[in-house]
């Protein structure tokens, strides 16, 4: 089979439930939505990898092929969905590239991140089950944002101001303000 084919994304939003930094009900997951640009690309992809797994089906014939690991979810706009275990724990950095470890930290819909990630081709037990599907290699996260309603164990904004320390892109200045009852200094 070909060797891995890592994609970045540009800067993507996240959507819907994240367990990005603690694993959820369902252990790890993150969705992210992307333009139609990154599908066309997996979708290519997805036909070669697709050629590898059919080579190995038990009975071709009486084979199930499984959904793409993205759907449209409005015009030209996809969500990828992955999944891993603690094993396959992907490294999770901030915008300087320093590792992200803090489980606190509010990855939830809205927050923004650049993905890199591979394609690669199942299939199940049954032998005649297959599909693609997405492997997440590691994420950067661009901005945070906490919408997981209240939990008093969140950072506060000095807290996370200190997490990330200073680097280029958003700054609170350029937006008009949505809390101005304390200031930060830095």
């Amino acid at each position: 089979m070909a060797s891995k084919n890592v994609h970045v994304t540009d800067t993507v939003t996240l959507e819907g439930f994240q367990a990005i930094l603690e694993p959820g009900k369902f252990g790890y997951s993150l969705s992210a939505v992307v333009d139609a640009s990154v599908v066309n690309t997996l979708e290519t992809e997805r036909a070669d990898v697709l050629k590898w797994a059919e080579s190995k089906l038990k009975n071709p014939k009486r084979a199930t092929l499984k959904p793409t690991p993205w759907e449209e979810v409005a015009d030209g706009k996809y969500k990828l969905k992955f999944s891993w275990n603690e094993e396959r724990k992907p490294p999770v950095v901030d915008t300087e590239g320093s590792p992200l470890t803090d489980t606190k930290t509010p990855l939830y819909g809205g927050s923004t991140v650049k993905l890199g990630f591979f394609q690669k081709p199942y299939i199940l037990k049954d032998g005649v089950t297959y599909g693609s599907s997405l492997k997440l290699v590691g994420v950067q996260v661009i901005s945070v944002k906490g919408e997981a309603g209240v939990d008093s164990g969140e950072l506060n904004e000095a807290e996370v101001a200190d997490l990330f320390g200073k680097t280029d892109g958003f700054k609170a200045a350029e937006a008009p303000p949505e809390n101005d009852k304390e200031d930060e200094d830095f």
